[in-house]
């Protein structure tokens, strides 16, 4: 059985890490270089790097703080934010980059998702979905949650996975900050419905909620942020509850 991930994620602004709750009221949470070097040290398994304001201001991602980061890290690691190209993907590939996560640009033009996954190979393509519960459906938000679509969240995996991505980093904007636990319900529903490794995120607030998500979801991997940044909860301690459980991890 494939051990379980977990992974912190730097949402970076301006050069900063940053962290909210669902999605607004960001503060500063360190630099990311520096973060990223400490997980790596502390047994993240990966990283995840979203410059979340890349696609708002209709610029690409940094690609000189991508190269910092991978400096200093061993360990996987994924970036997002403004990718729309393959010229962009090739750019951060090279940068240090292992994978390269696609959200807005992918909505906007789904045949994106084809073209990186010819060019790049699935393995290296993570779709992120952002998405909120409104009017009893969970809907596909873009441009870092600021916009709602009308495409409902359980159809855009499936069309993720068919069109060539090799794994999906699913945010539940509902739960995103909140540290009350993931969204195991939608986490659920989704991983019955596609064969490619599954992201879990938002909520995650300790040690239990971590179990809960792999033992009540088919989840591959748990990200969380502000928990990590500010010391929170460590990693190490998750991972030991999780092996007390007979949940598979790194140690």
């Amino acid at each position: 059985m494939l051990t379980k991930r977990i992974i912190p994620c730097l949402d970076v602004k301006d050069g900063r890490t940053v962290k909210g709750v669902n999605f607004v009221d960001l503060r500063d949470a360190g630099d990311p270089v520096e973060l990223a070097a400490r997980y790596a040290e502390e047994g993240a398994d990966e990283l995840v790097f979203l410059d979340i304001s890349a696609t708002l201001e209709k610029r690409k991602t940094l690609v000189q703080l991508v190269k910092n980061v991978a400096r200093e890290v061993h360990i996987p690691f994924t970036v997002g934010g403004g990718i729309s190209t393959t010229e962009d993907v090739s750019a951060l590939l090279d940068a240090g980059a292992d994978k390269v996560s696609v959200n807005s640009a992918a909505v906007k033009r789904p045949e994106l998702i084809n073209e990186l996954s010819k060019n790049f190979g699935s393995q290296c393509i993570v779709v992120a979905i952002d998405s909120r519960y409104v009017d009893g459906v969970d809907i596909v938000h873009t441009h870092g949650g600021s916009r709602p679509t009308k495409i409902k969240t359980l159809e855009w995996a499936v069309e993720v996975e068919e069109r060539g991505a090799g794994e999906i980093l699913l945010t539940s904007m509902d739960h995103d900050g909140t540290k009350n636990g993931f969204a195991t319900d939608l986490t659920n529903r989704i991983s019955d419905l596609v064969n490619i490794p599954l992201i879990a995120s938002g909520g995650g607030g300790e040690s239990a909620h971590f179990s809960n998500i792999f033992e009540r979801s088919g989840a591959d991997a748990a990200l969380a942020a502000s928990i990590f940044h500010y010391r929170e909860v460590e990693i190490s301690t998750i991972k030991k509850e999780l092996k007390n459980k007979n949940i598979p991890v790194r140690i």
